[in-house]
């Protein structure tokens, strides 16, 4: 399976690329994880930045260098989404792996994602009711995945 998380936002602070990578080295090899960033949109009014920065999202999952004939699992970062518990989060990275398939998380901008990025993914994950700022859920994102899969081979850094 191939994790990738695709964020709207370029030039994130240095913390947090060292907590993403920090955490990132920890996720197993097998997941080939990756973050790939797009543009903020900027100019215009929300509905023409969000739709310029959903074209931005979905051509990173759907667009050159994807692999066509198996489409990615995509799960969108949605305050209006599923909230996990720890367990639950773990249940669906084993649900994913099932798949066969790439799984794609997707980031919106600072006015979220546009509908049509929402009617691409396969599911919606809230991480909470709280709103956070862009690059702490980058951080927040990546420490959850890692902590999902220390609870699935029984490594001692998920404590409940």
């Amino acid at each position: 399976m191939r994790l990738t998380l695709v964020a709207v936002g370029r030039r994130m602070p240095a913390w947090t690329v060292t907590g993403t990578e920090g955490y990132a080295k920890r996720l197993p090899a097998h997941w080939s994880f990756a973050i790939r960033e797009v543009a903020q949109a900027t100019g215009g009014d929300v509905a023409t930045r969000t739709a310029r920065e959903g074209e931005a999202l979905l051509l990173a999952v759907d667009g050159p260098g994807s692999r066509r004939n198996t489409p990615s699992h995509v799960v969108a970062l949605d305050e209006r989404g599923r909230a996990h518990t720890t367990a639950a989060l773990a249940a669906r990275l084993e649900s994913w792996q099932g798949l066969g398939r790439d799984v794609t998380l997707l980031v919106g901008g600072a006015d979220g994602l546009h509908a049509d990025v929402l009617a691409r993914a396969d599911e919606r994950w809230s991480l909470s009711p709280l709103t956070f700022p862009h690059p702490l859920v980058r951080v927040v994102v990546v420490e959850q995945l890692y902590r999902a899969h220390s609870l699935l081979v029984g490594h001692p850094y998920h404590r409940a």
